[in-house]
């Protein structure tokens, strides 16, 4: 009995699984999700590169956005395209040379482009044949540029009626806010080299019904494009509740378990695996933790395990359509008197999106966040790739293989794993540069992920295994 309760060596492998030995836990003490192969999985801590980002972001430049934003009156998506002051083209094209004046300081390294196209008829918000246009900037990674991280706000707004496209509709929580946090991030990060490419979008045509954001999320699938993540901010700008309770660090995340773009047969998988809280985007989600809540960000992300709010949607979801990682950051706690609503006094009580709802130190906050997640993702390694469980032997242990990367900055790898009932990885596992290795637990009992190390020490998002023959 002793002998069964005792654990077998870690062995981490080549080709030709050659032994490199662990000290196990003797017979009797506690079972693996106690202790086990490997250390503690610890956050990644901000380095003085990422603080020195994460104090540029300044509130009063957020702010400035904000009040900017409303001041077009209606940002509505079939509200004017060619009033110079009112409507939803003067946004657009302040956006635009905004974000220009950030690539202007990038040394050629970050463009810009007004991404449009006609969007027909699409009843019952879109009446009309309508065109919808992105504000995008791209700053190219210096040495693996193909890896591309998005970071999305809606720059168009809406009020009572979703086809009123006259009426004021500031939109200053949505999402002014968002787009804020967009633009600074650019404005922020436009100096810098990241490794591989951050995209800045403003959308157009969300509240219309996710239009922007799917054309941008199908542009970049036809293209090819390697999406590693994609976060949209919708609805950051205010740390109120509707009964007037704060919450000022803490951010929801929102990241879906089964996969929206699932086919049967990857269905089959994850029902045979039990892969339900394993989703790439689950994955980010749980990156975002352990890289954005610290001292520098001054925040708690509050993980959601929902695709979106109940019955609800946003710009990340054409994104997860297409197969790529995606999640949404939204405010602790909505108050729905300041958002979709006409500007007006009611019973004494101020209803419309304004920006004096706004608690701009916590956009900034969620901007740090934000800025620690993607500037973490594009200096990091990325996800390794076909990562597989081997299923050719019945054993107690487990033998993980993947695809070794190409990133010029690849240190090697590590294991991570933790039990079936917990929500994060709680072991982590040194394998070095190598592509195989086997571990002392049994792939019954719980689950295995493995990650990229870079040379810097910035470690990669987690990818799940998948069962090989």
């Amino acid at each position: 009995m002793a002998e069964e309760r005792s654990r077998r060596v870690f062995l981490s492998t080549s080709a030709a699984l050659s032994a490199v030995a662990l000290t196990g836990v003797p017979a009797g003490a506690e079972e693996p999700g106690d202790r086990g192969p490997g250390g503690a999985v610890r956050p990644q801590r901000p380095d003085p590169e990422l603080r020195a980002i994460l104090r540029e972001i300044d509130e009063h430049r957020i702010e400035a956005t904000v009040r900017r934003l409303a001041a077009f009156g209606t940002r509505h998506t079939l509200s004017s395209q060619t009033d110079p002051v009112r409507g939803i083209g003067a946004a657009r094209d302040w956006i635009f040379a905004e974000m220009e004046k950030s690539a202007a300081k990038s040394g050629g390294r970050m463009t810009v482009e007004l991404q449009s196209y006609l969007q027909p008829p699409a009843p019952p918000r879109i009446p009309v044949a309508t065109t919808i246009t992105n504000v995008v900037a791209t700053l190219r990674g210096s040495t693996t540029p193909e890896r591309v991280h998005v970071v999305s706000g809606h720059y168009d707004s809406r009020c009572s009626d979703p086809l009123d496209a006259t009426k004021d509709a500031p939109g200053a929580d949505d999402d002014a806010s968002g787009v804020a946090v967009v633009m600074e991030l650019a404005r922020v990060l436009a100096t810098r080299r990241p490794a591989a490419t951050i995209v800045f979008a403003a959308v157009a045509g969300e509240e219309q019904g996710l239009f922007g954001a799917r054309h941008l999320a199908t542009s970049y699938k036809a293209a090819g494009t390697d999406v590693r993540a994609m976060f949209t901010n919708d609805i950051v700008g205010s740390s109120r509740a509707d009964d007037g309770t704060r919450d000022p660090h803490t951010i929801r995340l929102f990241a879906e378990g089964v996969p929206t773009s699932e086919t049967p047969a990857q269905a089959d998988i994850r029902r045979a695996v039990g892969g339900e809280n394993d989703s790439p985007s689950r994955q980010l989600a749980r990156f975002v933790r352990s890289v954005a809540e610290n001292d520098a960000t001054g925040m708690s992300v509050r993980v959601v395990y929902r695709r979106d709010r109940y019955l609800r949607g946003g710009d990340h979801i054409p994104f997860l359509e297409q197969g790529y990682p995606a999640a949404r950051f939204t405010e602790p706690h909505e108050d729905y008197a300041h958002q979709h609503q006409d500007v007006r006094v009611e019973d004494g009580k101020q209803f419309g999106d304004l920006p004096e709802f706004c608690d701009f130190p916590f956009i900034a906050r969620v901007a740090r966040v934000n800025a620690a997640t993607l500037w973490s993702l594009a200096t990091a390694p990325g996800a390794p790739e076909d990562v597989r469980i081997r299923t050719n032997r019945l054993t107690n242990d487990t033998d993980l293989v993947w695809r070794r990367g190409t990133d010029p900055d690849l240190g090697g790898y590590e294991v991570v794993w933790r039990e079936t009932t917990a929500a994060e990885w709680t072991h982590v596992i040194a394998v070095g540069d190598r592509t195989e290795a086997r571990v002392d637990l049994s792939k019954d009992n719980v689950f295995f992920g493995v990650r990229a190390v870079g040379k810097n020490g910035r470690r990669g998002p987690v990818a799940f295994p998948t069962p090989l023959s």
